[in-house]
């Protein structure tokens, strides 16, 4: 199912979040405390993964595109509401960090603060962020390939694999008019890494992002 968005889009490419507009993705990362792991090992992704597929039906919130990192998560993600996002954010910190706490016998804070977004506000971008996500641990040394990453978005958009955590997003349904065509331009849209003016580009946004 594809969605599109229920505001206009701006023609800049992305700028900083001040406001979550109902309708408009966002690029969601939090981080674990000091840069420590939220996941220890694939029960615990596995665990945060069932919660959020929950929390986001609850909060009416559409993935897009996600990974799950060692030590943090990355999501493309479209709330309905200005407050959605926070308290999809809120209610999974709760229900996971007293999971992760109690199997691990441990106690205390787990997340890095507030979150931090960065509205999307072109199409173009729109991919981009999706591309960066899904190439995620390719960058971080855990793979050689996307497609050889279990914890990300890359087997559903690229190769097909049911997903019940993604919403298929107008910009990527954009790519083609089958499911195979779209797959098919989403794998060789992610073969090249993203090159090194886009990475800095990507990561100044959020450099410059509001904590919300």
């Amino acid at each position: 199912m594809c969605i599109r968005d229920s505001a206009q889009l701006q023609t800049h490419v992305a700028r900083v979040l001040r406001n979550v507009i109902p309708g408009v993705p966002v690029h969601h990362i939090q981080r674990g405390n000091n840069r420590q792991a939220i996941f220890l090992d694939d029960l615990d992704r596995r665990v945060y993964r069932e919660l959020l597929v929950d929390g986001t039906q609850q909060f009416g919130c559409a993935v897009h595109a996600w990974v799950f990192m060692t030590n943090h998560v990355h999501l493309l993600i479209t709330p309905p509401r200005s407050d959605s996002l926070g308290r999809l954010t809120q209610w999974m910190g709760a229900k996971y960090v007293r999971w992760f706490n109690q199997r691990h016998g441990r106690t205390g804070t787990l997340w890095e603060g507030r979150f931090r977004s960065s509205l999307i506000t072109s199409p173009r971008y729109f991919l981009t962020c999706s591309r960066y996500i899904d190439q995620n641990p390719v960058r971080a040394g855990l793979c050689s390939s996307p497609g050889q990453f279990l914890w990300s978005s890359y087997a559903c958009l690229a190769l097909g694999h049911p997903d019940t955590l993604v919403t298929e997003h107008a910009e990527y349904c954009s790519l083609g008019a089958t499911a195979s065509l779209r797959r098919g331009a989403y794998r060789s849209l992610c073969e090249p890494q993203v090159d090194d003016a886009t990475l800095a580009y990507v990561r100044q946004v959020f450099r410059r992002g509001e904590r919300l």
